[in-house]
């Protein structure tokens, strides 16, 4: 379908800056086929009227959980040990497989509803989020959470699905894979060798938590005498391009290793905060030139998945810390979660508004409180923007939300089966 955004305040991104000009958008099937010069022989199908209107590049939520929606809101206030080892983890066990695809489906929902076109998804579940993805029309990177002791068994069978899931959704253009180890303290030396020689075999990247917490430096430094970076680096991990979630406890010779390595790294504020984590030295690692994307976590730790608060998160907190008014912008918070996320995902075709690049889009209303008057709309989408403003949603040219309506997927059914799913684990509320 031929798609025309007429008269609309675009985001664009050209020589590093961000400009929200007014202009026109052709789309033609899955693609952007032109920015303010209309393509020869182009007829459009759908007009969107611009009047008021907004479209930014979908936003991408480089780490995250969606199955874990099912645990929402029901593990909080706690320590990181005690919410994921005493609460989340025993509740995990109870999870049914199917259960996850509607845990997924509930997040991908949300998702959608706040301008996220496109996440990076660690999962428990072998192809219930995939198969998500694939009914809801989202863009996804997967990557199934690997945990193991060298060569051992258990290691070899999530490997072994891991693999049989790449393979059985080769053919969706709009999912993509990553192998997942969990984390240095899930994951011992030999089987982070294994995984690494797996992922060169395979051509993939690598997505990894690392230096999360105090309490997990302290494991490494005792187990190992290191910290989690150093423990990783030798392993081969860092060989591939690697999306390493979180980063919170570095130092100065951690950042350094990242940099030599160009690891990516994905910054969590909200869930960083909640979980009493701290916040990553993101100014420091800015100013090495180490690419950083944005992400929410899961949404039992965060307890959202709105990329709107998150870049609102990221640009406060630093400030703050930092007692620096300059520290971290709204352009840096929205070039994390657009260009740079895209970029270290390895999905050159998206993040953008530009000619050859996917439609990928978020169009947001304008004409709401906290939006006006208009001045600057860079600004206005980092530090007055709630999400709320997104009213229609395409992926792949596509459009997934209409008008704050949900063409793709039974959101009734949904909020059904999660409610019935968190009643069965006895954490729902009783009628």
């Amino acid at each position: 379908m031929n798609i025309l955004l007429k008269e609309i305040y675009a985001l664009l991104y050209e020589d590093g800056k961000f400009t929200s000009p007014k202009t026109n958008i052709y789309i033609v099937d899955d693609m952007i086929a032109g920015v303010g010069e209309e393509p020869e022989g182009f007829k459009a199908d759908k007009v969107i009227d611009g009047h008021n209107k907004m479209v930014i590049p979908g936003l991408i939520n480089a780490h995250t959980h969606n199955y874990m929606a099912l645990l929402r809101n029901c593990a909080d206030d706690l320590s990181f040990a005690d919410w994921l080892f005493k609460n989340i983890e025993p509740l995990e066990e109870k999870i049914a497989t199917k259960d996850a695809y509607w845990g997924a489906s509930l997040s991908i929902m949300e998702m959608i509803r706040t301008g996220t076109t496109c996440f990076s998804d660690m999962q428990m579940f072998i192809h219930q989020t995939t198969q998500a993805v694939a009914d809801s029309g989202i863009r996804a990177v997967i990557s199934r959470g690997l945990v193991g002791e060298g060569n051992n068994e258990a290691g070899q069978v999530r490997l072994k699905e891991a693999k049989e899931e790449i393979a059985r959704w080769s053919s969706n253009e709009r999912i993509t894979f990553l192998l997942g180890p969990h984390a240095p303290y899930s994951c011992d030396r030999a089987f982070l060798e294994i995984v690494a020689q797996e992922a060169k075999e395979l051509d993939l990247g690598i997505h990894i938590h690392l230096s999360e917490s105090v309490g997990e430096i302290e494991m490494m430094q005792k187990a190992a005498g290191c910290t989690p970076i150093e423990y990783v680096e030798n392993t081969g991990i860092f060989d591939r391009n690697c999306i390493a979630a979180h980063c919170v406890q570095l130092t100065p010779k951690d950042m350094d290793i990242l940099k030599a390595h160009n690891v990516n790294v994905v910054t969590n504020p909200a869930s960083n905060m909640k979980l009493g984590n701290g916040f990553a030295p993101i100014p420091e690692l800015m100013s090495k030139g180490i690419n950083i994307c944005l992400g929410t976590d899961g949404p039992a730790s965060n307890n959202n998945l709105n990329m709107f608060q998150e870049m609102n998160l990221l640009t406060l907190i630093h400030k703050g810390a930092k007692k620096e008014a300059v520290c971290v912008g709204a352009e840096d918070a929205l070039r994390f979660a657009t260009v740079n996320g895209a970029k270290a995902l390895g999905l050159t075709s998206v993040g953008q508004i530009a000619k050859g690049k996917k439609a990928d889009l978020a169009i947001l209303n304008l004409d709401v409180p906290q939006m006006m008057p208009k001045t600057n709309l860079i600004s206005a989408l980092c530090y007055s923007a709630n999400g709320s403003e997104v009213e229609t949603v395409i992926v792949n040219g596509k459009i997934l939300m209409e008008n704050r309506k949900i063409l793709t997927m039974d959101e009734e059914r949904i909020y059904f089966e999660c409610q019935k799913i968190a009643d069965r684990l006895g954490i729902g509320i009783k009628e």
